[in-house]
């Protein structure tokens, strides 16, 4: 692995908002477009480098040289029915897109989910034109578990989302059995 997770620094504010501006990360995202203040910036990143009651927000950092490049997250935890969404990976600047770096978080979150925490279960959505996310997705070990049609309005149109899961089972037989 070339990256490492680390918990949210106050501080990482500057970084994650500057990200927020970026419309390539945007449109990516599954999720509406919010525009925030650097202070809302601020208090978020405060929040979560405190609070794990909502949520596990990390820090994706490059072992070469402990730069931070992005964030990722794992939310709506479900310790009564054991399971978790994976939230979204921002890979920031885009000259450390596309190289394999987010990739490398979404399987130490895995690690995290199956082999720190008690679940079952690991789901996450994306955008169902986002290609590139299902490929990753599958190539992770996840199943593609269907579609919600016209799910968001996202640049003036109804977006699907794709839903994928991957159980304790599976991930057990992709990453554990590597590792004997």
């Amino acid at each position: 692995m070339r990256v490492y997770l680390r918990a949210l620094e106050p501080e990482d504010y500057l970084k994650t908002y500057e990200w927020r501006q970026d419309d390539d990360i945007q449109n990516s995202l599954g999720g509406n477009r919010y525009f925030v203040s650097k202070e809302r910036e601020k208090q978020w990143a405060h929040f979560r480098s405190v609070d794990e009651s909502k949520g596990i927000y990390l820090a994706i950092c490059l072992k070469e040289n402990n730069e931070m490049i992005g964030y990722c997250s794992i939310i709506n935890i479900d310790l009564r029915n054991l399971k978790a969404e994976l939230g979204g990976t921002i890979i920031g600047d885009s000259s450390n897109r596309g190289k394999g770096y987010g990739k490398e978080a979404q399987i130490l979150m895995l690690r995290h989910c199956f082999e720190e925490l008690p679940l079952h279960k690991v789901y996450g959505y994306s955008l169902a034109e986002h290609k590139v996310t299902e490929e990753m997705m599958i190539s992770l070990g996840f199943h593609i578990d269907g579609t919600l049609r016209d799910e968001v309005y996202k640049n003036g149109n109804f977006k699907s989302y794709t839903i994928y899961s991957i159980l304790r089972n599976e991930y057990e037989a992709i990453y554990l059995s590597d590792n004997e």
